[in-house]
């Protein structure tokens, strides 16, 4: 003798499935009972409000403004602005290396391409002539020295 069948109750979600109500539970139609309440997270313990990803603090540091002197008088900068002046007074101090990258920096600025290997041969001498006057500047001031 087999046990006898029990009886399944009727919940809302069946009689919905069998047509009693005019929503069908399926395919991302969950029951009514197993879906989010207003102002309730499908993920309660994700990224919280406010936290910042590695962009925004990236932007944040380079925005701060520090001081620097110009001339004798002292003015706020943003740090990411102090930097691009110190890779220039670098350059112009005869780091050809900086210079090198102070100018490619500024040809991207400008949405020109760096300064490469397929640069002409018109850039190539003029970048050469330059970089030979820099060093040859850096010597001469060694000499004084």
């Amino acid at each position: 003798m087999s046990a006898p069948r029990r009886q399944r109750g009727k919940t809302p979600d069946r009689e919905a499935r069998r047509g009693g109500t005019e929503y069908q539970v399926g395919y991302g139609r969950p029951p009514k009972r197993a879906q989010f309440k207003p102002g309730q997270s499908g993920n309660p313990k994700g990224r919280p409000k406010g936290a910042k990803n590695e962009a925004t603090i990236w932007r944040s540091v380079f925005n701060k403004k520090v001081a620097i002197r110009e001339g004798g008088r002292q003015r706020k900068v943003s740090l990411l602005e102090a930097m691009i002046l110190k890779f220039v007074e670098d350059a112009l101090k005869g780091n050809p290396k900086t210079a090198a990258f102070v100018l490619n920096r500024y040809r991207l600025a400008e949405g020109d391409t760096p300064a490469t290997e397929e640069a002409d041969q018109d850039d190539r001498e003029v970048f050469e002539a330059f970089v030979r006057r820099l060093e040859a500047d850096v010597i001469e001031k060694k000499r004084k020295e």
